[in-house]
Protein backbone atom coordinates (compact mmCIF):
# COMPACT_ATOMS: atom_id res chain seq x y z
CA UNK A 1 0.00 0.00 0.00
CA UNK A 2 0.99 3.66 -0.65
CA UNK A 3 1.79 5.56 2.21
CA UNK A 4 -0.31 8.17 0.87
CA UNK A 5 -2.93 7.46 -1.48
CA UNK A 6 -5.19 10.02 -2.40
CA UNK A 7 -8.12 8.25 -1.00
CA UNK A 8 -6.55 7.59 2.72
CA UNK A 9 -6.07 11.63 2.13
CA UNK A 10 -9.31 12.31 1.44
CA UNK A 11 -10.51 9.85 4.37
CA UNK A 12 -8.11 11.61 6.71
CA UNK A 13 -9.60 15.03 5.95
CA UNK A 14 -12.94 14.02 6.32
CA UNK A 15 -12.17 12.37 10.14
CA UNK A 16 -10.53 15.54 10.62
CA UNK A 17 -14.01 17.32 11.06
CA UNK A 18 -14.35 16.02 14.10
CA UNK A 19 -11.08 17.41 15.84
CA UNK A 20 -11.10 20.54 13.47
CA UNK A 21 -14.95 21.05 14.75
CA UNK A 22 -13.92 21.17 18.07
CA UNK A 23 -10.79 22.95 18.74
CA UNK A 24 -11.00 25.77 16.42
CA UNK A 25 -13.24 27.45 18.05
CA UNK A 26 -12.30 26.34 21.84
CA UNK A 27 -9.77 30.47 21.68
CA UNK A 28 -13.88 32.03 21.05
CA UNK A 29 -15.68 31.12 23.55
CA UNK A 30 -15.60 34.58 25.69
CA UNK A 31 -15.94 36.09 22.27
CA UNK A 32 -19.75 34.19 21.46
CA UNK A 33 -20.51 34.70 25.05
CA UNK A 34 -20.82 38.23 24.38
CA UNK A 35 -21.71 38.69 21.38
CA UNK A 36 -24.39 36.45 21.98
CA UNK A 37 -25.31 37.80 25.46
CA UNK A 38 -24.38 34.33 27.56
CA UNK A 39 -22.09 33.26 29.54
CA UNK A 40 -19.00 30.97 28.88
CA UNK A 41 -21.03 28.07 30.84
CA UNK A 42 -23.98 28.30 28.62
CA UNK A 43 -20.83 28.63 25.43
CA UNK A 44 -19.56 25.32 26.49
CA UNK A 45 -22.60 23.51 26.64
CA UNK A 46 -22.16 23.81 22.89
CA UNK A 47 -19.36 21.29 23.26
CA UNK A 48 -21.22 19.16 25.27
CA UNK A 49 -24.21 19.04 22.54
CA UNK A 50 -21.21 18.08 19.99
CA UNK A 51 -19.59 15.51 21.68
CA UNK A 52 -22.81 13.80 22.31
CA UNK A 53 -24.04 14.40 18.34
CA UNK A 54 -20.62 12.56 17.70
CA UNK A 55 -21.31 9.90 19.95
CA UNK A 56 -25.01 9.15 18.89
CA UNK A 57 -24.75 9.53 15.23
CA UNK A 58 -22.08 7.20 14.61
CA UNK A 59 -24.60 4.37 15.15
CA UNK A 60 -26.66 5.38 11.96
CA UNK A 61 -24.33 5.60 9.43
CA UNK A 62 -22.92 1.71 9.83
CA UNK A 63 -25.75 0.23 8.95
CA UNK A 64 -26.46 2.35 5.68
CA UNK A 65 -23.25 2.14 4.76
CA UNK A 66 -23.05 -1.31 4.42
CA UNK A 67 -26.23 -1.48 2.82
CA UNK A 68 -26.00 1.13 0.37
CA UNK A 69 -22.25 1.54 0.27
CA UNK A 70 -20.01 3.83 1.92
CA UNK A 71 -20.66 7.41 -0.94
CA UNK A 72 -24.11 7.81 -0.01
CA UNK A 73 -24.09 8.31 3.59
CA UNK A 74 -21.07 10.44 3.17
CA UNK A 75 -23.31 12.56 0.88
CA UNK A 76 -26.19 12.67 3.20
CA UNK A 77 -23.67 13.65 6.44
CA UNK A 78 -21.36 16.54 4.54
CA UNK A 79 -24.23 18.04 3.46
CA UNK A 80 -26.10 17.82 7.12
CA UNK A 81 -22.27 19.28 8.39
CA UNK A 82 -22.19 22.06 5.84
CA UNK A 83 -25.84 23.43 6.43
CA UNK A 84 -25.62 23.22 10.49
CA UNK A 85 -21.76 25.15 10.03
CA UNK A 86 -23.60 27.60 8.08
CA UNK A 87 -26.05 28.06 10.56
CA UNK A 88 -23.97 28.34 13.23
CA UNK A 89 -22.26 31.05 11.35
CA UNK A 90 -25.48 33.44 11.87
CA UNK A 91 -26.59 32.39 15.14
CA UNK A 92 -28.81 34.88 16.94
CA UNK A 93 -28.41 33.21 20.17
CA UNK A 94 -26.54 30.51 22.52
CA UNK A 95 -29.85 27.85 22.06
CA UNK A 96 -29.71 28.15 18.71
CA UNK A 97 -26.02 27.51 18.42
CA UNK A 98 -26.43 24.38 20.78
CA UNK A 99 -28.70 22.70 18.62
CA UNK A 100 -27.00 23.16 15.15
CA UNK A 101 -23.71 22.37 17.17
CA UNK A 102 -25.58 18.93 17.57
CA UNK A 103 -26.15 18.87 14.54
CA UNK A 104 -22.92 19.70 12.69
CA UNK A 105 -21.54 16.43 14.43
CA UNK A 106 -24.14 14.48 13.51
CA UNK A 107 -23.20 15.37 9.87
CA UNK A 108 -19.56 15.24 10.49
CA UNK A 109 -19.41 12.07 12.15
CA UNK A 110 -20.17 10.36 9.44
CA UNK A 111 -16.45 10.77 7.56
CA UNK A 112 -15.47 9.40 11.22
CA UNK A 113 -17.46 6.30 10.86
CA UNK A 114 -16.78 5.50 6.86
CA UNK A 115 -13.45 6.24 7.08
CA UNK A 116 -12.63 3.18 9.27
CA UNK A 117 -14.93 0.94 7.25
CA UNK A 118 -13.13 1.89 4.31
CA UNK A 119 -9.92 1.30 5.46
CA UNK A 120 -11.45 -2.10 6.42
CA UNK A 121 -12.93 -2.61 3.07
CA UNK A 122 -9.66 -1.96 1.34
CA UNK A 123 -6.72 -3.54 3.63
CA UNK A 124 -5.82 -6.35 5.99
CA UNK A 125 -4.87 -6.25 9.60
CA UNK A 126 -1.48 -5.16 9.19
CA UNK A 127 -2.15 -2.84 6.88
CA UNK A 128 -5.22 -1.26 8.36
CA UNK A 129 -3.22 -0.13 11.71
CA UNK A 130 -0.28 1.71 9.29
CA UNK A 131 -3.56 3.56 6.97
CA UNK A 132 -4.62 4.33 10.85
CA UNK A 133 -1.54 5.55 11.26
CA UNK A 134 -2.00 8.35 8.26
CA UNK A 135 -5.17 9.17 9.24
CA UNK A 136 -3.66 10.45 12.90
CA UNK A 137 -1.14 12.11 10.91
CA UNK A 138 -3.69 13.69 8.69
CA UNK A 139 -5.93 14.24 11.23
CA UNK A 140 -3.26 15.19 14.02
CA UNK A 141 -2.42 18.48 12.56
CA UNK A 142 -5.56 19.80 13.30
CA UNK A 143 -4.84 19.48 16.89
CA UNK A 144 -1.88 21.67 16.02
CA UNK A 145 -3.40 24.30 13.75
CA UNK A 146 -7.20 24.63 14.65
CA UNK A 147 -6.65 26.54 17.73
CA UNK A 148 -4.15 29.09 16.05
CA UNK A 149 -5.99 29.43 13.05
CA UNK A 150 -9.29 30.03 15.18
CA UNK A 151 -7.36 32.65 17.41
CA UNK A 152 -6.33 34.25 14.14
CA UNK A 153 -9.72 34.24 12.60
CA UNK A 154 -11.27 35.44 15.97
CA UNK A 155 -9.37 38.30 16.24
CA UNK A 156 -9.14 39.34 12.47
CA UNK A 157 -12.40 37.94 10.69
CA UNK A 158 -14.81 37.59 14.08
CA UNK A 159 -16.22 33.73 15.81
CA UNK A 160 -18.63 33.46 12.75
CA UNK A 161 -15.68 33.42 10.03
CA UNK A 162 -14.78 30.04 12.01
CA UNK A 163 -17.68 28.13 10.94
CA UNK A 164 -18.08 29.47 7.83
CA UNK A 165 -14.42 28.79 7.21
CA UNK A 166 -16.01 24.23 8.38
CA UNK A 167 -18.68 24.86 6.14
CA UNK A 168 -15.54 25.50 3.07
CA UNK A 169 -13.77 22.40 4.55
CA UNK A 170 -16.14 20.05 4.04
CA UNK A 171 -17.91 21.75 1.28
CA UNK A 172 -14.07 20.58 -0.42
CA UNK A 173 -14.60 17.22 0.69
CA UNK A 174 -17.45 17.10 -1.21
CA UNK A 175 -16.40 17.53 -4.11
CA UNK A 176 -13.14 15.59 -3.79
CA UNK A 177 -15.45 12.54 -2.64
CA UNK A 178 -17.56 13.25 -5.65
CA UNK A 179 -15.04 13.72 -8.27
CA UNK A 180 -12.14 11.27 -6.62
CA UNK A 181 -13.29 8.63 -4.64
CA UNK A 182 -14.15 5.14 -5.52
CA UNK A 183 -16.92 2.87 -4.01
CA UNK A 184 -15.41 0.31 -1.79
CA UNK A 185 -18.11 -1.59 -0.60
CA UNK A 186 -19.89 -4.21 -2.62
CA UNK A 187 -23.59 -3.95 -2.24
CA UNK A 188 -25.26 -6.15 -4.56
CA UNK A 189 -24.91 -8.89 -2.39
CA UNK A 190 -25.88 -6.68 1.15
CA UNK A 191 -29.25 -7.46 2.50
CA UNK A 192 -32.41 -5.42 3.21
CA UNK A 193 -31.72 -2.48 6.04
CA UNK A 194 -33.53 -3.77 8.25
CA UNK A 195 -34.25 -2.85 12.05
CA UNK A 196 -34.55 -6.19 13.68
CA UNK A 197 -31.73 -7.13 11.70
CA UNK A 198 -29.34 -3.99 12.34
CA UNK A 199 -30.26 -4.59 16.51
CA UNK A 200 -29.10 -8.17 15.90
CA UNK A 201 -25.86 -7.09 14.39
CA UNK A 202 -25.21 -4.82 17.05
CA UNK A 203 -26.27 -7.17 19.71
CA UNK A 204 -23.42 -9.36 17.74
CA UNK A 205 -20.39 -7.80 18.46
CA UNK A 206 -21.21 -6.98 21.86
CA UNK A 207 -21.12 -10.53 22.55
CA UNK A 208 -17.94 -10.48 20.52
CA UNK A 209 -15.20 -10.93 23.12
CA UNK A 210 -12.51 -10.01 21.14
CA UNK A 211 -14.02 -7.07 18.94
CA UNK A 212 -15.42 -5.75 22.60
CA UNK A 213 -11.64 -6.54 23.99
CA UNK A 214 -10.19 -4.17 21.77
CA UNK A 215 -12.92 -1.63 21.17
CA UNK A 216 -12.70 -0.57 25.00
CA UNK A 217 -9.00 -1.35 25.03
CA UNK A 218 -9.34 1.90 22.70
CA UNK A 219 -12.68 3.55 24.59
CA UNK A 220 -10.27 4.03 27.93
CA UNK A 221 -7.38 5.77 26.00
CA UNK A 222 -9.53 8.02 23.80
CA UNK A 223 -11.84 8.60 27.59
CA UNK A 224 -8.58 9.94 28.42
CA UNK A 225 -7.82 12.19 25.88
CA UNK A 226 -10.72 13.75 25.76
CA UNK A 227 -10.51 14.34 29.47
CA UNK A 228 -7.71 15.96 28.45
CA UNK A 229 -9.42 18.08 26.22
CA UNK A 230 -11.64 19.26 28.48
CA UNK A 231 -9.77 19.77 31.38
CA UNK A 232 -6.19 21.17 30.24
CA UNK A 233 -7.43 24.25 29.66
CA UNK A 234 -7.88 25.24 32.84
CA UNK A 235 -5.18 23.96 34.45
CA UNK A 236 -2.48 25.27 32.52
CA UNK A 237 -4.18 28.72 31.69
CA UNK A 238 -5.57 29.61 35.12
CA UNK A 239 -3.55 27.14 37.49
CA UNK A 240 -0.24 27.92 35.86
CA UNK A 241 -0.40 30.81 34.31
CA UNK A 242 -0.04 30.55 30.73
CA UNK A 243 -1.54 33.19 28.31
CA UNK A 244 -4.18 32.01 26.53
CA UNK A 245 -3.13 33.13 23.03
CA UNK A 246 0.25 30.84 24.04
CA UNK A 247 -2.24 27.79 25.35
CA UNK A 248 -2.28 26.79 21.28
CA UNK A 249 1.39 25.90 21.41
CA UNK A 250 1.36 23.73 24.55
CA UNK A 251 -2.35 22.02 22.92
CA UNK A 252 0.10 21.76 19.72
CA UNK A 253 3.14 20.15 21.06
CA UNK A 254 0.97 16.99 22.71
CA UNK A 255 -0.88 16.56 19.09
CA UNK A 256 2.94 16.89 17.79
CA UNK A 257 3.52 13.69 19.95
CA UNK A 258 0.46 12.05 18.96
CA UNK A 259 1.32 12.28 15.10
CA UNK A 260 5.12 11.43 15.61
CA UNK A 261 3.54 8.03 17.53
CA UNK A 262 1.43 7.16 15.51
CA UNK A 263 4.37 8.03 12.26
CA UNK A 264 6.87 5.61 14.45
CA UNK A 265 4.11 2.66 15.00
CA UNK A 266 3.74 2.68 10.91
CA UNK A 267 7.28 1.99 10.92
CA UNK A 268 7.19 -0.78 13.86
CA UNK A 269 4.64 -2.62 11.85
CA UNK A 270 6.77 -3.66 9.31
CA UNK A 271 8.86 -6.08 11.32
CA UNK A 272 5.81 -6.34 14.52
CA UNK A 273 2.24 -7.48 14.62
CA UNK A 274 -0.46 -4.88 16.29
CA UNK A 275 -0.81 -6.78 19.59
CA UNK A 276 2.59 -6.74 20.20
CA UNK A 277 2.77 -3.15 20.10
CA UNK A 278 -0.34 -2.42 22.34
CA UNK A 279 1.18 -4.93 24.80
CA UNK A 280 4.03 -2.96 25.23
CA UNK A 281 2.74 0.66 24.47
CA UNK A 282 -0.11 0.44 27.21
CA UNK A 283 2.62 1.13 29.85
CA UNK A 284 3.17 4.91 28.90
CA UNK A 285 -0.50 6.38 29.45
CA UNK A 286 -0.69 3.36 32.74
CA UNK A 287 2.43 4.84 34.34
CA UNK A 288 2.38 8.87 33.32
CA UNK A 289 -1.44 8.91 34.60
CA UNK A 290 -0.44 6.98 38.02
CA UNK A 291 2.53 8.98 37.95
CA UNK A 292 0.77 12.32 37.41
CA UNK A 293 -1.80 11.53 40.22
CA UNK A 294 0.57 10.26 42.90
CA UNK A 295 2.81 13.35 42.02
CA UNK A 296 -0.91 15.86 42.97
CA UNK A 297 -1.74 13.70 45.85
CA UNK A 298 2.11 14.23 47.64
CA UNK A 299 2.11 18.11 46.93
CA UNK A 300 5.05 17.29 44.18
CA UNK A 301 3.31 18.65 40.58
CA UNK A 302 5.06 21.17 39.08
CA UNK A 303 4.15 22.49 35.13
CA UNK A 304 7.45 21.00 34.08
CA UNK A 305 6.47 17.62 35.29
CA UNK A 306 2.79 18.19 34.39
CA UNK A 307 3.78 19.11 30.70
CA UNK A 308 5.97 15.69 30.56
CA UNK A 309 2.93 13.75 32.06
CA UNK A 310 0.42 15.24 29.36
CA UNK A 311 2.95 14.71 26.65
CA UNK A 312 3.66 11.17 27.82
CA UNK A 313 -0.42 10.02 27.75
CA UNK A 314 -1.45 12.31 24.74
CA UNK A 315 1.56 10.97 22.94
CA UNK A 316 0.86 7.19 23.34
CA UNK A 317 -2.56 6.98 21.60
CA UNK A 318 -0.22 7.10 18.70
CA UNK A 319 0.45 3.96 19.24
CA UNK A 320 -2.78 2.16 20.99
CA UNK A 321 -5.67 3.22 18.93
CA UNK A 322 -4.50 2.65 15.31
CA UNK A 323 -3.56 -0.94 15.98
CA UNK A 324 -6.54 -1.60 18.23
CA UNK A 325 -8.95 -0.30 15.94
CA UNK A 326 -7.76 -2.29 13.06
CA UNK A 327 -7.29 -5.28 15.75
CA UNK A 328 -11.55 -5.25 16.40
CA UNK A 329 -12.33 -4.55 12.97
CA UNK A 330 -10.50 -7.69 11.20
CA UNK A 331 -12.95 -10.56 12.01
CA UNK A 332 -15.57 -8.17 10.53
CA UNK A 333 -15.33 -6.98 6.41
CA UNK A 334 -18.93 -8.21 5.77
CA UNK A 335 -20.24 -5.43 8.04
CA UNK A 336 -17.69 -2.91 8.63
CA UNK A 337 -19.79 -0.28 8.99
CA UNK A 338 -21.76 -1.83 11.40
CA UNK A 339 -18.64 -2.55 13.70
CA UNK A 340 -17.23 0.89 12.97
CA UNK A 341 -20.47 2.30 13.62
CA UNK A 342 -20.55 0.62 17.12
CA UNK A 343 -16.87 1.00 17.87
CA UNK A 344 -17.49 4.84 17.89
CA UNK A 345 -20.77 5.33 19.96
CA UNK A 346 -19.13 2.74 22.36
CA UNK A 347 -15.59 5.17 22.56
CA UNK A 348 -17.23 8.38 21.83
CA UNK A 349 -19.61 7.65 24.54
CA UNK A 350 -17.42 6.81 27.18
CA UNK A 351 -15.03 9.46 26.39
CA UNK A 352 -18.14 12.16 26.57
CA UNK A 353 -18.85 10.79 29.88
CA UNK A 354 -15.24 11.41 31.11
CA UNK A 355 -15.75 15.08 29.67
CA UNK A 356 -18.77 15.56 32.01
CA UNK A 357 -16.65 13.91 34.82
CA UNK A 358 -14.01 16.76 34.51
CA UNK A 359 -17.02 19.58 34.08
CA UNK A 360 -19.36 17.74 37.55
CA UNK A 361 -16.18 17.35 39.50
CA UNK A 362 -14.84 20.32 39.32
CA UNK A 363 -12.48 21.52 42.30
CA UNK A 364 -10.09 24.44 41.28
CA UNK A 365 -7.55 22.03 41.19
CA UNK A 366 -5.52 19.27 38.92
CA UNK A 367 -7.04 16.22 41.02
CA UNK A 368 -10.35 15.82 38.39
CA UNK A 369 -8.29 15.66 35.27
CA UNK A 370 -5.10 13.48 37.03
CA UNK A 371 -7.89 11.21 38.70
CA UNK A 372 -9.18 10.70 35.05
CA UNK A 373 -5.98 10.10 33.55
CA UNK A 374 -4.95 7.39 36.35
CA UNK A 375 -7.91 5.65 35.86
CA UNK A 376 -8.36 5.31 31.94
CA UNK A 377 -4.58 4.87 31.77
CA UNK A 378 -4.66 1.76 34.53
CA UNK A 379 -8.00 0.45 33.49
CA UNK A 380 -6.63 0.10 29.77
CA UNK A 381 -3.17 -1.70 31.02
CA UNK A 382 -5.23 -3.56 33.09
CA UNK A 383 -7.66 -4.64 30.54
CA UNK A 384 -5.45 -5.82 28.16
CA UNK A 385 -3.78 -7.85 30.96
CA UNK A 386 -6.73 -9.46 32.75
CA UNK A 387 -9.26 -9.39 29.78
CA UNK A 388 -7.60 -10.67 26.63
CA UNK A 389 -9.82 -13.07 24.72
CA UNK A 390 -7.20 -15.48 24.61
CA UNK A 391 -6.73 -14.83 28.38
CA UNK A 392 -10.39 -15.78 29.10
CA UNK A 393 -10.46 -19.05 26.81
CA UNK A 394 -7.52 -20.13 28.80
CA UNK A 395 -9.11 -19.93 32.24
CA UNK A 396 -12.67 -20.78 31.24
Amino acid sequence: MRYFPPWLILLGALTALGPLSIDMYLPSFPAIAHSLGSNTGSVQLTLASFFTGLALGQAIYGPFSDRFGRKPPLYFGLIVYILASIGCAIASDVNQLIVLRFLQALGGCSGMVIARAVVRDRCNVQDSAKAFSTLMLIMGLAPILAPLAGGWMLGVLGWRSIFAFQALFAAGCLLSLHFSFKESHDTQHSSALELGKVLKGYGTLLIDKEYMHHTMTGAFIMSGFFGYIAGSPFIIIELFGVAPENYGWVFGSNAAGFIISGQLNARLLKNNNTEAIVKHALWLPALSGLGLLLLQITGLLNFPLLLIGLFVFIASTGFITPNTGAMAMKNHGKQAGLASALMGTLQFGCATLAGLMIGVWHDGTPLPLLTLLAICGGGAWLLNRVGHPRLLVANS
